[in-house]
């Protein structure tokens, strides 16, 4: 990273960081995506869900994306202090 002029590190510093988030939420979405179908499919995979697992999967994706926004929320006051 020598040979890079000041911007030119900036810019892939930018983009790694980028990266890295990109990394973070893919890993998030991995592990909610795992808790939330071990904690609602009960039944056999078939053409659909079984009964009240369709409604426990979307709470718990919803509870999920509140919790989310809740945290981006926090995280965004604490910055602006």
């Amino acid at each position: 990273m020598a040979a890079l002029g000041e911007a030119d590190q900036k810019e892939l510093q930018a983009f790694l960081d980028s990266e890295q988030a990109k990394a973070r939420v893919q890993s998030s979405i991995h592990q909610f995506t795992d808790r939330c179908w071990d904690q609602c499919i009960k039944s056999s995979i078939g053409a659909s869900f079984g009964r009240g697992e369709e409604a426990c999967l979307s709470n718990c994706v919803e509870r999920f994306l509140d919790t989310s926004l809740f945290i981006v929320k926090k995280l965004e006051e604490q910055r602006g202090q």
